[in-house]
């Protein structure tokens, strides 16, 4: 937003002063990430019950004066901008800042926090608890009020509907145990398994929003139940469909629980290695066809956003080199190229009971990171980039290759691992002879990435010579998350657990020299997080001693 926009946005909002959606606070570099997370959770729920996409946290104005007063909060743009991680961790569903704004003005630096309201019928809470606000002071979020956010969809929200005499009989013991396993998994900060363990199992649905106060919905059904009472939902088919195309035909269909099935479908796609030959190398990369996170985000999606009114089923179809999966239901939320670059927040669900139980249940996130993991991992294979197909009326195709277009390109990522996922996402379009921007062109061009001209251009074969010298390029380029990750995994296998200070001292000098000391720093708790949401590593230390040590 520009500066003339902020000072005038500013200037609206302290001329109506504080109320239920704005908060202002002097704020000094040390004040809590807690508290801003109260905040959070409460102006987003207030938000959502006044009809408003945002609310807003203000810091640097002065309370009795009203006046900017300015503040220290978090000066490095590094520092500043990692608070969104840390608000997505604690809030439920994970949820972060729509934009951070901050505005210099003359009398001071002024921090503005544009809050997303919470989406229909959930309620956002900050560590387990619910927040609201009274005029301007914070509140827990009453019965009352959470029962108005979550009624909020009933009525609409096919998923969220009650199934008429269902009972806990119908449920599969076996998805029973998975889910109460993945719970525990998501919630590891939290609760102990052991604790999970131990709810009493109406507690643990309405716990993880899968019933609502004990009695089954077509969510639990959908997730959970027995493939003999699928007829429950009839006329809508609770299926999924895998079909193989090519020299061989064949075809399956799944039913319920889709919680244990979309695994039992993946099972059934098959996923050789892949050989692939680097520029003027002997020894071959090796990588499966298709990556199964990959693959059950596809699937996990398809399940959370079909329109289940339409009566239809979800179908993957299995070619020779790809996958193509099919759902009933237009693109709920803006468009699939919104999502890519993992900043992008939807606000509405078509299921959002649906979404928030596979949330629950580690199947989904609600932050629309989905998209754009798809993209990252298909990079990291060096693999054609997924292809979204809306043009059917009412119905969402993507396609997930498992092989190679153009050999080029697939060079071309394995010896440039730092390139941005934008110029991939281009260089992708030029290897399927699509149509990309003039200032892709341009850019590409001038880096040596794409030959040829418009519209007959191609990915360069020719590889790239570094500006230094070996050393210097070895000494200052990035390697892959994934190297880091192998790292730090060796050492938890090897010695157990480590403390931060120890997984520093293992990863700080093995960091591209092109980073500052807090950079390497930020990069290096990215990581955890990332691991840590991703199930491999958990935290058996407290929030201000973490001690970390391998999921398993």
């Amino acid at each position: 937003m520009q500066p003339t926009k902020l000072s005038a946005l500013l200037e609206q909002l302290i001329s109506t002063w504080e109320n239920e959606v704005v908060e202002f606070k002097q704020a000094d570099e040390d004040y809590k990430t807690d508290k801003i997370g109260e905040y959070f959770s409460a102006l987003s729920n207030e938000a959502n019950l006044r009809g408003m996409e945002s609310a807003w946290l203000i810091f640097g104005i002065n309370n009795k004066t009203r006046s900017i007063a300015g503040t220290r909060y978090r000066e490095a743009p590094e520092r500043l901008h990692g608070l969104k991680q840390q608000i997505a961790q604690c809030t439920e569903p994970s949820v972060t800042f729509r934009n951070i704004h901050v505005l210099q003005d003359p009398a001071g630096r002024v921090v503005l926090f544009e809050i997303p309201a919470a989406p229909r019928g959930i309620p956002i809470s900050w560590k387990g608890h619910y927040y609201a606000r009274a005029g301007e002071s914070l509140t827990p979020l009453g019965l009352g009020k959470q029962d108005e956010i979550r009624q909020q969809t009933f009525a609409e929200d096919w998923s969220a509907q009650l199934v008429p005499n269902a009972t806990l009989d119908d449920l599969d013991p076996a998805a029973l145990r998975k889910a109460r396993e993945a719970f525990a998994q998501k919630y590891a900060n939290r609760f102990t398994a052991e604790e999970v363990e131990s709810w009493p199992l109406t507690t643990f649905l309405d716990r993880a929003r899968i019933t609502q106060n004990g009695h089954i919905t077509r969510a639990a059904l959908l997730l959970l139940g027995k493939a003999e009472s699928a007829w429950k939902l009839s006329p809508h088919p609770a299926q999924m469909t895998w079909k193989l195309e090519g020299p061989e035909r064949a075809y399956e269909h799944f039913s319920l629980p889709l919680l244990l099935n979309t695994s039992q479908l993946y099972q059934r796609i098959r996923n050789i290695q892949l050989r692939l030959l680097p520029q003027d190398e002997l020894l071959p990369i090796e990588v499966s066809k298709y990556d199964q996170k990959i693959v059950l985000e596809a699937l996990h999606n398809c399940i959370a956003h079909q329109d289940y009114t339409r009566n239809a089923r979800v179908i993957v179809v299995e070619q020779p080199d790809r996958l193509i999966f099919e759902n009933e239901g237009i693109f709920f939320e803006g468009e699939p190229g919104d999502y890519l670059e993992g900043n992008r927040v939807p606000r509405r669900y078509r299921n959002p009971f649906l979404a928030q139980a596979m949330a629950e249940l580690n199947m989904i996130d609600t932050m629309g990171y989905g998209i754009h993991d798809m993209y990252a991992r298909q990079a990291k294979r060096y693999f054609p980039m997924p292809d979204y197909d809306l043009n059917e009326t009412g119905a969402v195709k993507l396609t997930i290759y498992g092989g190679v277009v153009d050999p080029a390109y697939s060079r071309l990522l394995i010896q440039k691992t730092d390139l941005p996922l934008a110029d991939i996402l281009a260089l992708d379009r030029v290897q399927k002879k699509l149509p990309i921007p003039d200032e892709a062109v341009t850019r590409l061009r001038r880096t040596g990435l794409i030959e040829g001209r418009k519209p007959n251009l191609y990915v360069s074969a020719k590889v790239a010579k570094a500006t230094s010298d070996k050393a210097d390029y070895i000494r200052t380029r990035a390697q892959d998350d994934e190297f880091y990750a192998k790292l730090l995994t060796d050492y938890l296998q090897k010695f157990g657990q480590a403390s931060r200070d120890e997984i520093d001292k293992l990863l700080m000098d093995k960091l591209s020299d092109g980073l500052s000391a807090e950079q390497k720093r930020n990069k290096i708790g990215n990581l955890l997080t990332k691991l840590r949401r991703h199930g491999r590593i958990r935290n058996v230390g407290s929030r201000g001693k973490p001690l970390w040590t391998l999921a398993e």
